[in-house]
């Protein structure tokens, strides 16, 4: 912050716009609280000045001040060539490396391959009751092998890049600036040959890094993404170092999203009870499904009503929710839940009392005819709405269930559902129970509002 603010124009050679314009940018920007430029009409070039604020007005007009400066940027951008080189180049204890090279089929004919194998033979930690980085490369590439054909990406692709996506944390670039991290594993990755695919993997397994950021570009980056946040959210879990109140060190509510959103924004039909298997972990999933879709403008109930405890299809959840949303407001939406609240209310209430409800419907005990038109009104509604969820239809089961609002509103004026005859009473009560039972393959309509 200054008082009288001066703006002031630096200069560089031009031979350090060889290096990466983020590298500069953060050199210029960090150690020198000054701003980089573009050239007019670039939107990703730099060009070789820089604005820097004075707090005084000079008397040779900032040249001295300006000369000053360029001395430090120019000794700073010396240094980041240093480090840009320096990666680009071969370790020189390549013989002590080849144990690691072999257990994750680096080539170490390349830079970032080496980088690798060095990381894994430090035994660099990642977390003292996790192991080290190589470790943990090793889970996530088991992981994203099971992944890989779950998000249709190329598993031979897949492979590759988890086993280079930590490998820049051994550059000199990213020891200098660790903000770059990833970003600079996509660089020396394409300058070393690498797919497309797998240079952006390396910098995208990171993302996304808020609800605000993007998500990886394709499904390679997605794969190695869901697999490295999965690894980290299901090992923190292991070693019980879970969020408490506003404690999250390990950002662990931020890597719960981030599957959320790849899952819900990238339609991956991921079965997390198959990696997520700590019931506690799931629920965690929930927590973080609920702030997602609410923040999308979903009602607080309608996600409660298609929320199961045991629900680890999180696509198939947020559908039900969309489907729901638009179907409850209209009219075959209010009949639904009407028709629905009135049996199941009844329903919870004689259970509530210990009433006998029997375990199936006995064709023999439907006396009346409003309870045998109910009963046949729930059999054609409940294979119409079965055979609608199988094919995802969720808003067609929900047509189909409304239908039973008529069966269910002459049912309560006609029959008297406690019977004197305990056993008429139990077979009237199971037929609410299989109302119940039926919008259940849908949603828990007892927990919407209105």
């Amino acid at each position: 912050l200054v008082e009288w603010p001066q703006v002031l124009l630096g200069t560089f050679e031009e031979d350090y716009l060889s290096i990466p314009a983020e590298i500069i940018r953060l050199t210029i920007k960090t150690n020198q609280k000054c701003f980089v430029v573009r050239p007019q009409g670039e939107t990703d070039k730099l060009s070789n000045h820089f604005i820097l604020i004075s707090n005084i007005q000079a008397t040779d007009g900032g040249r001295e001040i300006m000369h000053g400066n360029g001395k430090v940027v120019r000794a700073r951008l010396s240094d980041a060539l240093h480090f840009w080189k320096r990666d680009q180049g071969d370790l020189p204890d390549l013989d002590t490396l080849k144990a690691s090279a072999a257990k994750f089929d680096l080539d170490l004919q390349k830079p970032l391959d080496q980088r690798m194998a060095k990381l894994d033979a430090l035994n660099v930690t990642f977390h003292a009751k996790l192991g080290t980085q190589g470790e943990r490369v090793a889970r996530i590439r088991e992981l994203a092998k099971m992944l890989a054909p779950i998000v249709g990406a190329d598993a031979a692709l897949v492979d590759r890049a988890v086993v280079l996506a930590k490998a820049d944390l051994r550059t000199e670039a990213v020891g200098e600036f660790p903000e770059l991290q990833g970003a600079m594993g996509r660089k020396y990755a394409l300058l070393q040959g690498e797919d497309a695919s797998v240079a952006a993997a390396i910098e995208d397994h990171w993302k996304p890094n808020g609800p605000s950021d993007r998500l990886p570009e394709d499904k390679v980056g997605l794969t190695v993404a869901l697999a490295d946040k999965l690894d980290t959210l299901v090992g923190f879990w292991a070693i019980d170092e879970k969020p408490t109140g506003s404690k999250d060190p390990y950002a662990l509510r931020r890597a719960a999203l981030g599957v959320v959103r790849m899952i819900l924004e990238k339609g991956i039909r991921l079965p997390l009870a198959s990696v997520a298997k700590d019931a506690y972990l799931l629920s965690f999933f929930h927590d973080r499904l609920k702030v997602y879709l609410r923040d999308q403008g979903a009602r607080h109930d309608i996600i409660d009503a298609v929320l199961t405890p045991e629900a680890d299809d999180l696509l198939m959840v947020a559908r039900k929710a969309e489907a729901l949303t638009a179907f409850i407001t209209s009219e075959d939406g209010l009949n639904l839940l009407a028709g629905t609240k009135r049996a199941t209310q009844l329903l919870a209430a004689e259970e509530k009392k210990g009433t006998v409800v029997a375990d199936g419907v006995s064709d023999a005990l439907l006396k009346l005819d409003a309870e045998k038109s109910l009963f046949a009104a729930i059999q054609s509604a409940s294979k119409s709405a079965a055979e609608a969820v199988a094919a995802e239809d969720f808003r067609s089961a929900m047509q189909a269930l409304s239908t039973l609002r008529g069966p269910v509103d002459t049912f309560f004026e006609d029959v008297l559902v406690n019977d004197e005859d305990a056993a008429i009473r139990a077979n009237r009560l199971a037929l609410l129970k299989a109302i119940r039972e039926a919008t259940a393959t849908v949603a828990d309509f007892s927990k919407i509002t209105g």
